[in-house]
């Protein structure tokens, strides 16, 4: 399973520790194992998220499985910019649509071959396609960005 992790707002691109490597001391305490080093890790919840500290510093993370629409794009999902990601990995098969075109709410914008299945993946909402970032033939991870509209 790929997780999308937010560091401040920002997707971070990270490999699974193995979870030998990973030991909760206390409620909120993690001691972590990485490339030889010790780290203890500090979980808080706060309003905006989880505040993680490690040495002196914190971090608001936010983890989320990508399989999910997530509160907050829930939240966007009416207005503003707007990414359609892929739900799980797979295949681009088709790019329906180009930049500049205007889209409808539930027509299709990219189609996904997933464990032998063509997902066609369709705007939530009406829109201007301002980026589409998949090709044909592109193989895709869960969570990747396929077309932004706006």
């Amino acid at each position: 399973m790929k997780w999308n992790v937010f560091v401040d707002g920002q997707r971070l691109d990270w490999r699974e520790l193995p979870a030998q490597d990973i030991e909760q001391v206390e409620t909120g305490v993690y001691s972590i194992l990485y490339n030889g080093r010790s780290f203890e890790a500090r979980l808080t919840p706060t309003a905006e998220g989880l505040a993680v500290t490690v040495k002196g510093q914190s971090f608001l993370v936010e983890v989320t499985d990508p399989r999910n629409f997530s509160s907050r794009e829930q939240a966007d999902a009416g207005a503003g910019r707007q990414e359609l990601k892929s739900p799980m990995p797979g295949k681009v098969i088709r790019v329906l649509v180009e930049v500049g075109d205007r889209v409808h709410a539930g027509q299709g914008l990219v189609v996904v071959e997933a464990m032998k299945m063509q997902n066609e993946m369709k705007a939530s909402r009406d829109g201007v396609v301002t980026r589409v970032a998949a090709k044909g033939g592109d193989t895709v991870c869960a969570g990747d960005v396929l077309v932004t509209l706006e």
